[in-house]
């Protein structure tokens, strides 16, 4: 198996997963709030949906995804939701559903039958076949988790966290680019522990600013899904501690993140 088949493989089943706990939701849960300002359940569900059928644009028709590109440019904010907002707003939750599950299967056959050394047009730089599955597996991951946190549901941590991870520490510097902020010249060492014990590790062994931590841990961090305050993820080192405050793996304007958790009585 080729490693870009290996990536869709994981692509296929985080969505599998993610389906398993939204198919069977009655549609008063699709209606309920998640941890994303202003989005429930089914504006999740919505933005997946839309972000494949962009992605398959992408790798289809290029020249029509540039007319997406420049709605973005337009309205670097907003569009994300307003394309949320139009989907929710025509789709009954069953429709919904059917949109993603299309959408996500034409999406695996484009991204499987396409030579391997394809590069996809995207918001930024163009992606190869596997660091475009990477990124759709790295925020179906982070979406579901808004999902099963607004149901109550834990999930359990798979070895697919090593997609997410590898994008949180490759974005190191576009976090601060899209901040203003110019990057620290020298490479951070980040090490991630798995549940079964294994370490993964970025970056050179002997740097000074070092990031440690368990990788779902991480993963929740990088995704701004939960606050670092509430995350065994520590810094070593000035710049690596301001890194974990602004840390983003997605694209776009600096997400407004999460709150830190409440305490049972109520303070924070």
């Amino acid at each position: 198996m080729s490693a870009v088949v290996a990536v869709i493989d994981d692509l296929r089943e985080e969505s599998d997963e993610l389906d398993a706990l939204v198919g069977v939701l009655d549609a008063g849960a699709w209606r309920g709030p998640t941890p994303a300002a202003r989005w429930t359940v089914a504006h999740q569900i919505a933005h997946l949906s839309w972000t494949d059928e962009v992605a398959l644009l992408a790798a289809t028709e290029p020249d029509r995804f540039g007319d997406e590109v420049a709605k973005a440019l337009a309205a670097p904010e907003t569009f994300v939701h307003e394309a949320a907002d139009a989907l929710v707003a025509d789709h009954a939750p069953d429709a919904l559903l059917a949109r993603w599950r299309e959408g996500r299967q034409r999406l695996d056959k484009v991204l499987r039958d396409a030579p391997a050394a394809t590069r996809i047009p995207w918001y930024g730089p163009p992606m190869s076949i596997a660091s475009l599955a990477s990124a759709r597996l790295m925020e179906t991951w982070a979406h579901g988790q808004d999902i099963a946190d607004a149901l109550g549901a834990t999930r359990t941590p798979t070895a697919r966290l090593r997609h997410v991870a590898r994008i949180g520490a490759r974005a190191r510097n576009y976090a601060y680019a899209v901040r203003g902020i110019t990057a620290p010249e020298e490479e951070f060492r980040i090490e991630l522990h798995t549940p079964d014990g294994e370490m993964i590790a970025y970056g050179p062994e002997g740097a000074a600013q070092r990031v440690t931590g368990p990788i779902l841990d991480f993963c929740l961090l990088v995704t701004q899904r939960a606050h670092r305050s509430d995350l065994a993820v520590t810094a070593e080192g000035r710049e690596a501690d301001q890194w974990l405050g602004i840390a983003q793996a997605f694209a776009g304007p600096p997400g407004p993140g999460r709150p830190p958790r409440a305490e049972p009585d109520g303070h924070r």
